[in-house]
């Protein structure tokens, strides 16, 4: 499917019924394994196949927590972006344009930061289970993605060491919702609300010195 100036490429929301898909730290496992000299988004969602939106806000979460150089979020926040507003629009499928996809990180880079973040995905994954969810049946893609989106457009902001929690935030989010897990729900939307205190307290803080430093 084409639209004017990109190119773009589609997912299914859902993951094939027969088949129980991967957790997320097998995927990032694999792709370490066998990345050649860098790792493009493009291979990222080839990986996860036919996932659903809460696997994909997932996925593209964790990767916003590696410490990348300053000004990465630009270019690994806007794919969050566009996930949670299709989720807010309601869309059954998901896409993603070509310039987002022909975006790549290190190889070095990509194994030595899921070397620290696969064990804590893993750890998460163990605790999740279906409990107290608070919405109907096919009722919650757009409530939560509102939330995402929120969480997205703070995480693409660049802003010092603002990018972390809300990414982390989004995470939690997306892994309730895959799950069903009500309860990690919750942590998340009040982790998600601290993060945009912190931004603004960070926001707010710089701008009072800014008016100090210049009159």
């Amino acid at each position: 499917m084409k639209a004017e100036g990109m190119d773009l490429d589609t997912v299914s929301g859902a993951p094939p019924a027969d088949n129980p898909p991967r957790r997320l730290s097998r995927i990032f496992q694999d792709l370490a394994d066998s990345a050649g000299e860098r790792v493009t988004v493009a291979e990222i969602r080839q990986a996860l196949g036919d996932r659903s939106f809460a696997t994909l806000l997932v996925f593209f979460s964790c990767l916003n927590l590696l410490p990348f150089p300053p000004g990465s979020t630009l270019i690994l926040g806007p794919p969050l972006v566009i996930i949670a507003m299709q989720m807010v629009l309601g869309n059954r499928t998901t896409w993603l344009p070509r310039f987002v996809l022909n975006k790549a990180i290190g190889a070095d880079k990509f194994r030595h930061m899921s070397d620290r973040l696969i064990p804590r995905l893993v750890w998460i994954e163990q605790l999740i289970k279906p409990r107290y969810w608070p919405f109907a049946r096919n009722h919650a893609d757009r409530a939560i993605g509102m939330i995402a989106l929120v969480l997205a457009i703070a995480v693409t902001l660049p802003i010092p060491l603002g990018n972390w929690f809300p990414a982390f935030s989004c995470a939690l989010i997306g892994l309730a919702l895959s799950e069903r897990d009500g309860i990690l729900l919750g942590i998340g939307a009040f982790c998600g609300v601290l993060s945009l205190l912190v931004i603004a307290a960070v926001v707010g803080a710089a701008s009072v010195l800014a008016g100090v430093v210049i009159p």
